[in-house]
């Protein structure tokens, strides 16, 4: 956390410090860490606005307003604007132009968006930045998210990712920001780059439905009956099976299952089917698709969907 990362940068760093810098980056640091995630963040102006409010409030404190980071140490003003976005970080850019456009900080915004991409490993040509980087990607993220070609054609003609069917799928799976409907519209018609997408899942020691609603999650599922659906089932079966070989179930009796979830959260989700699906009749109509007997199991698999509800919420046209 921030607040240890000053405490042993002030036990080790041979710098003196004064420290009413050292009070004031505690504050600044715990008020980026009151928010849980990204999304929740308050901006640079709220943060700095409430660090300058306590300051006004304390008549010990001898702070006025935000002090000027150029004047501390490099490590403790970069631990500070660490905890900003990309819109924040260049309005922070306007002050402290030299601390703002760290290659550090743009790295660690790069990868926090865009977990993987092909020129990372590339050799960098000379005036590589990593702030034109993430503005390059961030194109061609809004780009994808309107008309998923148009943006792989920019990722790819910008040498931000090959041209490979692996290394598509890599970008893929570990991008935060990407439409999922233009990524399934996307994965339709490239096939290759869904086989390595799903080598990608690791499902082992998971529930059948909480491996399906963490597959679906990832991978859009329509809300049709079609041929796209079905490879998805398949696949995952495969993949299922093969990370969970103790089980001792077949790829095509998950499969079978798997539609059986899907229609039993139909079921149970839609307010137009008034006569739900017992647990009696879910085990009894699964026993004879699958001819196994296992109805403990398929009861938990009812229970599951009835108390967790759907497994591929995400699922649309």
């Amino acid at each position: 956390s921030a607040s240890k990362f000053s405490s042993l940068l002030w036990k080790e760093s041979p710098i003196s410090i004064p420290t009413h810098s050292h009070t004031l980056y505690h504050e600044c640091a715990e008020q980026f860490q009151q928010s849980s995630s990204p999304g929740e963040r308050l901006s640079m102006g709220q943060v700095l606005k409430k660090v300058k409010e306590n300051g006004e409030g304390n008549e010990d404190d001898h702070t006025e307003g935000f002090p000027d980071l150029a004047r501390w140490p490099p490590e403790l003003s970069l631990a500070v604007l660490s905890h900003l976005n990309a819109t924040d970080l260049c309005l922070a850019a306007c002050v402290w132009t030299h601390l703002a456009q760290d290659e550090v900080l743009w790295h660690s915004l790069c990868i926090s968006q865009w977990g993987y991409a092909s020129i990372y490993g590339m050799p960098k040509e000379p005036g590589f930045s990593y702030r034109r980087l993430y503005l390059q990607l961030d194109e061609g993220t809004i780009t994808f998210n309107a008309d998923a070609e148009l943006g792989m054609q920019y990722f790819i003609s910008q040498r931000l990712v090959k041209d490979v069917p692996i290394e598509i799928a890599r970008f893929l799976h570990n991008t935060k920001r990407l439409n999922s409907r233009q990524t399934r519209l996307y994965l339709e018609s490239r096939r290759q780059v869904l086989d390595h997408l799903v080598e990608l899942q690791n499902f082992e020691n998971q529930h059948l439905p909480e491996a399906l609603r963490r597959f679906f999650q990832s991978l859009q599922a329509p809300n049709t009956q079609n041929s796209y659906l079905r490879a998805l089932l398949e696949k995952f079966s495969l993949r299922f099976c093969k990370c969970n070989p103790h089980l001792g179930l077949s790829s095509d009796m998950v499969y079978i299952l798997c539609f059986s979830l899907i229609m039993l959260s139909v079921d149970l989700s839609s307010p137009h089917i008034k006569n739900k699906m017992s647990k009696r009749e879910f085990i009894r109509n699964v026993r004879q698709a699958v001819h196994r007997a296992d109805d403990e199991l398929y009861g938990h698999l009812y229970d599951d969907i009835y108390l967790r509800g759907h497994v591929a919420p995400n699922s649309e046209d």
